[in-house]
């Protein structure tokens, strides 16, 4: 290399053209990544793998579940809420019965539509903030050192669920005790 006359070093060759360096780094985005075996090979592979994280998360698997549902007093909210039937999971079938009672073109069965679903909403609020209360006992006297932040809120939205429809899907049947 040679010297400038401020003591700076040449780098012997001509500077590019914008467009060649550009060029030289930028990758044909018409270019096929893989062939189309290898992307069926990849697809099947990711479905199968999503197949099976959910089969985890639905059996209940720690490592499957999200950060919502981990944890051991999280464990015990579940199954807390699952031994016992509640209002709340029949919120959503005693809903269907007043829409099929709207339908009928007298008054009264409207009327007495709404007032099943309120009493029933009312009844289902009371039970979620006596089951909050209830579950945060517990859970104070079974994790001592474990907040109960949150976990009220969680089986009262748990138990408003139906059973069927639960994820992940109950560890307890309703009326059988756990530890």
């Amino acid at each position: 290399m040679t010297t400038a006359a401020d003591g700076s070093q040449k780098k012997g060759r001509p500077t590019p053209k914008r467009k060649d360096a550009q060029a030289s780094t930028k990758v044909s985005s018409l270019a096929p990544a893989s062939t189309k075996a290898e992307k069926k090979r990849a697809k099947d592979a990711a479905r199968v793998a999503r197949m099976n994280h959910r089969a985890a998360y639905l059996r209940g698997d720690e490592a499957a579940l999200p950060l919502r549902d981990r944890g051991p007093e999280k464990k015990f909210v579940r199954n807390f809420i699952d031994s016992r039937r509640s209002i709340g999971e029949y919120f959503l079938p005693i809903i269907g019965i007043v829409l099929l009672l709207s339908l009928i073109p007298i008054s009264i069965f409207a009327v007495a539509g709404i007032a099943i679903m309120y009493s029933v909403l009312l009844v289902s609020i009371l039970d979620g903030f006596l089951l909050s209360r209830k579950i945060k006992a517990e859970v104070r006297e079974r994790f001592p050192d474990k907040s109960t932040k949150g976990l009220g809120l969680y089986g009262w939205l748990r138990s408003t669920q139906m059973r069927r429809m639960r994820a992940p899907k109950p560890q307890v049947k309703a009326g059988q005790q756990f530890n």
